[in-house]
């Protein structure tokens, strides 16, 4: 049984112009131990599913779903109260912008040792415990990278640059050793050196916590050498899932396709100093969605059956939503 179970997830909006679909039928799964890439441009819907599972939505839009489990348990029909301890004791989040996601009003040291469980801590008089709550999370700042942990816990978030705070609400999500983490573009804005070592990191944490990881990130070159999975959003539908290795080598779809080719890293052939390859339009706003495949207006093999909505093909654990898909004579 897989640790998280997503079928048919969609998510309504209400606009000026009336309901609009943000999320459109979303099917995600993550089992134990696995690293499971989110990936799609801007606009894609990949924060809105983030903030989907762990219920921080407003409470007038429209969530709906087939199923969607946590351990075999419904998160929908769970009281506000069940969804905070679920997220506090098994599943943490990393959002992608720490500086609004992070409490101004309390220092890094309140908000860390707040994170800590009561079930880390050894039984003692409460100055005990505040030293053994300072000891974890100075442990747990060290393994992120930050070394003067003084200056960290002591400060507010306005008064540490943004790569910093980043790091700390990675650490702030690891501390009560969870089962799932979800991060959504946890390494933005850091130089190379330090998303080397956050990389090194998690993957380190999945090999030996056997932590799950949904990897919700831009960097296709970082979530290769990470995810063993990926699943491929386009305007707020999925349109490829499957194994990691087995989409960049044979993508099916030709957005996915079209993601390859913009990554350098990922053509050898690619001439010094050639122009990138990119799909021609942007992504449509929800207010003027188009008929059929969201994809139809930009993409290079669209025909008259693209006006309809394509079904979710298989090809053993591979699959696509696609009429005429790549490396296939038949669709």
């Amino acid at each position: 049984m897989p640790l998280l179970d997503i079928k048919n997830l969609t998510l309504e909006i209400d606009t000026a112009l009336g309901w609009v679909k943000a999320l459109d039928k979303i099917n995600l799964s993550i089992d134990s131990k696995e690293v499971r890439a989110l990936v799609g441009e801007s606009g894609s819907g990949k924060s809105l599913i983030v903030k989907s599972i762990v219920g921080a939505l407003p409470d007038r839009w429209r969530v709906t779903a087939d199923r969607m489990n946590w351990k075999g348990r419904d998160l929908l029909s769970m009281s506000d109260t069940q969804r905070r301890n679920i997220t506090r004791n098994e599943m943490s989040v990393v959002l992608q912008n720490p500086t609004t996601t992070l409490d101004p009003s309390a220092t890094l040291g309140e908000q860390i040792g707040e994170s800590i469980p009561d079930s880390m801590l050894d039984k003692g008089w409460f100055w005990q415990r505040r030293a053994q709550r300072h000891t974890i999370a100075m442990q747990q700042l060290h393994k992120v990278g930050i070394r003067n942990h003084e200056l960290c816990l002591s400060s507010y978030p306005h008064q540490l640059p943004d790569d910093v705070c980043q790091k700390f609400a990675i650490a702030m999500a690891l501390v009560s050793d969870p089962k799932l983490l979800i991060a959504d573009n946890p390494t933005m804005g850091m130089e190379t050196t330090t998303k080397i070592q956050v990389l090194r990191l998690l993957a380190k944490l999945n090999k030996t916590r056997g932590l799950s990881i949904l990897f919700v990130s831009h960097d296709l070159l970082a979530i290769s050498a990470m995810a063993d999975t990926m699943t491929v959003l386009y305007c707020g539908q999925t349109v490829e899932s499957g194994r990691m290795s087995q989409i960049k080598r044979r993508p099916l779809h030709p957005y996915t396709q079209a993601l390859l080719d913009s990554a350098p890293s990922f053509r050898r052939d690619l001439p010094p100093k050639a122009a990138l390859s990119c799909l021609e339009g942007t992504i449509p706003t929800l207010q003027h969605l188009p008929i059929g495949c969201r994809l139809g207006p930009r993409c290079p093999r669209a025909q008259k059956d693209c006006v309809k909505m394509p079904a979710v093909r298989r090809i053993h654990d591979h699959h696509y939503a696609c009429h005429f898909p790549l490396h296939r004579d038949k669709p």
